[in-house]
């Protein structure tokens, strides 16, 4: 995966959510989102209100953990 950054002057005009959309395997970002959402980092919130589009499998299973209750 080639990485591209970018610098902010604030010549744009504005920044489009849409502007690049990548695909890449669950395995790859799995451990980063769940160390920090663990630590809560902060960047987690900033995309709060984003959708993502998952597999139907993987959103039944989320759904199902997320009512599990822990063990006394």
């Amino acid at each position: 995966m080639k990485h591209r950054l970018r610098i902010f002057t604030g010549e744009e005009k504005s920044l489009e959510q849409n502007d690049q959309m990548v695909n890449v395997r669950f395995g790859e970002i799995a451990d980063a989102l769940a160390e920090a959402a663990y630590y809560r980092r902060t960047w987690i919130s900033d995309f709060s209100d984003d959708e993502v589009k998952i597999p139907t499998d993987l959103y039944a299973i989320l759904t199902a953990y997320s009512h599990l209750r822990p063990g006394a």
